[in-house]
């Protein structure tokens, strides 16, 4: 984000930097960011993430890292330059790692840590928002903000110096791909969240690049999910079915579509 300063005096200036510092300086060094990974760990996690997986489409990635405030830490892509992915995922990227860290709690935020704690993957909430389902509409309720969205130049989408970076991106998605991050205390610090391919492809693409980040410390039974598996508590679930009617329906209600190619998510490594 770029900002400009005309300094009056001394206390002014102190005051404009002071502000500055409590905002984020643009280079993902302000609020929770600095105890998040870097844009250079985003990406060599990412990278090595997509040279692992083997479903979906085999298509390059983009990578978003927000802190827990929502603010956008990291930006990075795989694949040669900007051009070698959707150009669209650049920002859906964003907008799951915002949804992953806007539905997801520790144990230390809730009722003064007796809560039940809980994680949700953007690939949980696809069911959930279909009309019937029960949080029909919260895709729409915080929207992106284009304004810090899609500033330019778009030479720097994708680098250290994204201009999403140090700006809150907003957005709800609610296909695969965007996961809440948890620190070795078992806190939530962010999210991250992943475009690119297929939305389980995406999914399972993210599950590794949080596993390369060591930021999956969810712990069996500490951080709850609607997976049912404890070992993977935030994991997409495919559960939907179609009765002879041609309707479908999630058993759980926290179910996501199988895509091209899928591949098998209790395969994906346990969580810390």
């Amino acid at each position: 984000m770029q900002r400009r300063f005309v300094v009056l005096g001394g206390s002014v200036a102190l005051l404009a930097l002071s502000a500055w510092a409590d905002e984020g300086n643009g280079n993902g060094n302000g609020n929770g960011c600095n105890d998040l990974p870097s844009y250079s760990q985003l990406k060599a996690a990412l990278v090595a993430a997509t040279n692992t997986e083997t479903s979906g489409l085999n298509m390059n990635m983009w990578g978003t890292i927000v802190d827990r405030d929502g603010i956008v830490c990291a930006v990075a892509f795989t694949g040669v330059n900007r051009g070698a992915q959707w150009p669209g995922s650049r920002v859906i990227s964003a907008q799951k790692a915002n949804t992953a860290n806007s539905f997801s709690l520790d144990p230390s935020a809730v009722s003064g840590g007796n809560g039940v704690s809980l994680a949700l993957s953007t690939a949980n909430l696809y069911s959930a928002v279909q009309p019937g389902g029960s949080l029909y509409g919260l895709q729409a309720s915080n929207p992106v903000d284009t304004n810090n969205d899609y500033q330019g130049p778009s030479s720097n989408f994708g680098t250290f110096n994204d201009p999403m970076v140090g700006s809150k991106a907003g957005g709800v998605n609610v296909f695969g791909g965007g996961l809440a991050l948890y620190n070795s205390q078992h806190q939530i610090v962010g999210a991250v969240g992943v475009s690119g391919d297929t939305s389980c492809a995406d999914h399972f693409i993210a599950w590794r690049t949080r596993h390369n980040l060591n930021l999956d410390h969810l712990g069996a039974g500490i951080i709850g999910g609607v997976s049912g598996d404890s070992a993977r508590p935030d994991n997409i679930i495919f559960d939907i079915t179609t009765n002879p009617y041609g309707i479908s329906s999630s058993a759980g209600g926290f179910g996501h579509p199988k895509c091209i190619n899928t591949g098998d998510p209790t395969l994906l490594p346990a969580v810390q």
